[in-house]
């Protein structure tokens, strides 16, 4: 029951400030409700000075949900199904070796990159933290959040090619991120020695690889019963067991869940939508997805402001955060400019101005706060956490805020 009343006033806070947004600030949804949940989170800290038992209420009752858990576990499937609906197949296409390379190499070049910067900033503030855990922190927060990025880019006016290598390659890294954050989780728990590159090689092509392929069958699947019948909650049922069945699936033969998802909503949305789906069907599904979206990202990005309420939020963290989170932004850019050049695609996307976009549009989010908090207790995970709490608030509040009026800019 308490649980219950715990997301009956997530939806019901959610509710109040989309109605704010909506009636007079008008920004995208996930700022909005990001802002709103981190002002009423200080509001809680502020007043926890005076009365040290509203802290602690808000933290308790945040503490019945396992934030890591409940994201990757069970909201992130819901959310990469529905994002990849809306994904146009033969646009993806014509951007393949522009997203395939953005979302590999490059989230490889970034962990890199990323992970050095943190080993050699921490020390500046007097908090070394081991190369292999700062590689660990570089996975976990590479990837661009595809729900953060699809949400904000719905109000900003890009070119097709722009708006479909940024989403085409946050729903494909976050994929990648997650497989290469669990393979250095596997060799911070047992060791560098006893963990060799083939170990790592095998980790990755069956996350990988398998997570793809599953995703293929999933997706065959639903379109092969939905094409057989013509009854649209019948089929919207059957919507909900791909994501439900299949991630659960993903989870027991240990493949990349978020990689499947992704695949089999790309199917469903080209191929089952053109055939599979009668008109009634098709507009009733993609109601549905979307309205199943909108809820819960309202709830994530509610619960990303709210749990400012339970992270330690030390001064010098907060400096770290805002430090890493510009290094974080360089480190981005390097990671497209690099393979651009390598798989000679910089001109034809549109040169450094498409880079510079999707280097500013590149927003961290929930899911780099899940796998944060999905780390195993050690004297790291504090700093980690915090850090990328900060970095998180950065990106969607700082670049999610700016990121129409740099298009603008270099659209002139």
């Amino acid at each position: 029951m308490e649980l219950f009343i715990l997301f009956s006033i997530l939806i019901t806070l959610a509710a109040g400030f989309s109605y704010i947004n909506v009636r007079w600030m008008k920004l995208p949804s996930g700022i909005s409700l990001m802002l709103m949940g981190t002002i009423v989170s200080l509001l809680v800290i502020v007043e926890g000075y005076f009365w040290k038992g509203a802290t602690l209420l808000v933290r308790e009752a945040l503490e019945l949900i396992d934030f890591s858990e409940f994201l990757l576990g069970m909201l992130l499937s819901f959310l990469l199904f529905a994002g990849s609906l809306h994904v146009q197949l033969d646009d993806l296409q014509k951007s393949a070796k522009s997203i395939l390379s953005f979302a590999t190499l490059g989230t490889v070049i970034s962990t890199v990159i990323v992970g050095y910067s943190f080993y050699y900033t921490m020390p500046l503030f007097g908090l070394p933290v081991p190369l292999i855990y700062c590689m660990l922190f570089g996975a976990l927060i590479s990837p661009t959040d595809p729900i953060a990025v699809m949400g904000i880019l719905k109000k900003a006016k890009l070119s097709k090619s722009i708006e479909t290598n940024i989403v085409g390659e946050s729903l494909f890294n976050d994929g990648i991120g997650v497989v290469i954050f669990a393979t250095i989780l596997q060799i911070a728990s047992v060791g560098i020695e006893n963990f060799g590159a083939v170990d790592i090689g095998l980790l990755f092509i069956q996350e990988a690889i398998g997570g793809v392929v599953l995703g293929l069958i999933i997706g065959f699947v639903g379109y092969r019963l939905m094409k057989s019948i013509d009854h649209f909650q019948t089929e919207i049922l059957i919507s909900l067991a791909m994501v439900m069945g299949g991630y659960s699936l993903c989870h027991y033969l240990h493949v990349s869940g978020p990689l499947a998802m992704v695949v089999a909503g790309i199917m469903t949305g080209n191929r089952g939508k053109r055939l599979a789906m009668s008109d009634i069907t098709r507009d009733y599904l993609g109601k549905f997805w979307e309205v199943t979206d909108e809820i819960l990202n309202a709830i994530l990005f509610m619960l990303i402001g709210l749990e400012i309420v339970v992270v330690n939020f030390e001064f010098g963290y907060l400096i770290v955060g805002i430090i890493i989170a510009l290094l974080i932004v360089v480190g981005r850019f390097i990671a497209l400019y690099i393979p651009s050049v390598l798989f000679k695609f910089k001109d034809s996307l549109g040169g450094l101005s498409t880079l510079k976009i999707m280097t500013w549009g590149g927003l961290r989010g929930g899911i780099s706060i899940a796998l944060a908090l999905s780390i195993p207790d050690n004297p790291y995970k504090e700093i980690i956490v915090s850090v990328t709490f900060v970095i998180v608030l950065f990106s969607i509040l700082v670049q999610g805020f700016t990121i129409e009026a740099l298009i603008k800019r270099l659209s002139k």
